[in-house]
């Protein structure tokens, strides 16, 4: 097959059409169409040109999980939802997360001490209701347990925090309701109870 155009696409910037045959056969994105050599007038053999087709699907499912990082971290099973859902078979999912690993990308303790960082300055939280979102997440337990260890919020200060915060909402002066509430976020009924004690 003899490739007979190659256009840069208009939606996606950095992302080129490729022709073979003054037909449509797949996109490339620009690294990938540098690296692969492809050009105008080149031919390919049917078995070369279905290598090229194979890579053409891996580029776009790196790229989509590279648009997925560039939004916020994600743990290594995220993504690989994510690109399962994109109906991509295991062995190109599994490639891709390596190539993701292998440049840093991808690094569930980066992404568990990242989400423990970022959920501490927006939301007032429990390290009990932090583990539970990781798990959630698929980060393994002793990950976990590293990314919580590096945490110096103090949990009392927390408690005591989220208790004033709410004292100020009229549902909230009910004790009941206050405590099944911090129940929720994971604190500890015997810390939840103290810091009710103290008020």
């Amino acid at each position: 097959m003899k490739i007979t155009d190659i256009k840069q696409q208009v939606k996606r910037q950095g992302r080129y059409s490729i022709f073979a045959d003054s037909k449509y056969v797949f996109s490339l994105s620009e690294n990938e169409l540098m690296t692969s050599g492809i050009r105008i007038g080149r031919e390919y053999t049917p078995q070369e040109f279905e290598d090229l087709k194979q890579t053409a699907v891996e580029d776009k499912a790196y790229m989509r999980a590279i648009d997925l990082l560039s939004r916020r971290m994600r743990s290594e099973w995220e993504l690989r939802d994510y690109l399962k859902r994109k109906e991509y078979e295991p062995p190109i999912v599994d490639k891709i997360l390596n190539m993701l690993s292998d440049k840093g990308y991808v690094d569930d303790f980066k992404f568990a001490e990242a989400w423990v960082r970022n959920r501490r300055l927006l939301k007032a939280t429990s390290q009990r209701k932090l583990s539970m979102e990781l798990k959630q997440k698929h980060v393994a337990e002793d990950v976990i347990a590293a990314a919580l260890s590096g945490d110096e919020t103090n949990e009392q200060d927390v408690l005591k925090g989220v208790i004033a915060k709410k004292r100020t909402q009229t549902r909230y002066q009910d004790e009941q309701k206050l405590m099944a509430y911090l129940l929720r976020q994971g604190f500890n009924y015997g810390d939840i109870k103290d810091a009710l004690d103290q008020e």
